[in-house]
């Protein structure tokens, strides 16, 4: 403290030439610039920030497809003929039977949109085991690293789960009559090579593709547009995103 009060009252005599005051000011006694303090993210907050983000897209964005259309009137996701049975759509739709080709599409659709209904516990509980490395991963990772996460770790348990849902919606929304009649109908026309499609296994891959299109639109959406963090916690956590 001498040391400094000393050194005060020699500066007046010092030749402004031979030095500079303020920077011998500064290695006397340091100069401190205020810093706006910021609360602190912890590993509670980042998981549950991403826990409730992810809750948030399941809940807004999956949902949608369980409703009647969800999946026909999305063309994002609206299940059509498998490639192999495009032959067969158009050889329909030459024979006149535009109407029974529709119709077929429509009830892909409408089984999908009965199975969907199952996937949402099973997000919930892949959301709920999530650890603090996989959410800061999630966190800091590129616009679909939830959705891929999400694939990971429930595209297996959903394909169990949805096969035989789709399978008994068939029969519940009439898809099994219809297809049975396209099916009939193309391999009783001449010169056609004949096809059985597992159309079970078909509809269920692509329910699980829509689900996780969805999904990543909801992802990239909280991402990128900051009005759809919705609370304090979401808008906290995904501010560390907007940083990296």
């Amino acid at each position: 403290m001498k040391t400094k009060i000393a050194l005060l009252f020699l500066l007046p005599t010092l030749g402004f030439s031979q030095i500079n005051i303020l920077d011998e000011i500064k290695k006397v006694i340091p100069v401190e610039i205020p810093t706006t303090t910021s609360s602190t993210i912890g590993s509670t907050d980042i998981s549950k920030g991403l826990k409730e983000a992810l809750n948030n897209g399941i809940t807004k964005q999956v949902t949608k497809l369980t409703t009647v259309d969800g999946f026909y009137k999305n063309e994002m996701v609206k299940i059509l003929m498998p490639e192999e049975l495009q032959k067969v759509d158009k050889a329909l739709r030459k024979m006149g039977l535009s109407s029974l080709a529709d119709k077929g599409i429509l009830m892909l659709n409408r089984a999908a949109e009965d199975a969907v209904k199952e996937s949402t516990p099973i997000f919930f509980d892949a959301i709920k085991k999530m650890n603090f490395r996989d959410a800061k991963n999630i966190l800091l990772g590129n616009e679909s690293a939830a959705t891929t996460y999400l694939q990971n770790t429930t595209t297996t348990y959903l394909y169990s789960k949805f096969n035989p849902v789709i399978k008994n919606s068939f029969t519940k929304v009439g898809a099994d009559k219809v297809w049975t009649t396209i099916i009939s109908k193309y391999n009783g026309f001449p010169f056609v090579q004949k096809v059985n499609p597992d159309l079970t296994d078909y509809t269920t891959n692509k329910s699980l593709d829509g689900v996780f299109k969805m999904i990543a639109v909801e992802e990239k959406n909280i991402r990128i547009n900051m009005s759809s963090r919705t609370s304090d916690l979401l808008k906290k956590v995904f501010a560390m995103q907007d940083k990296k």
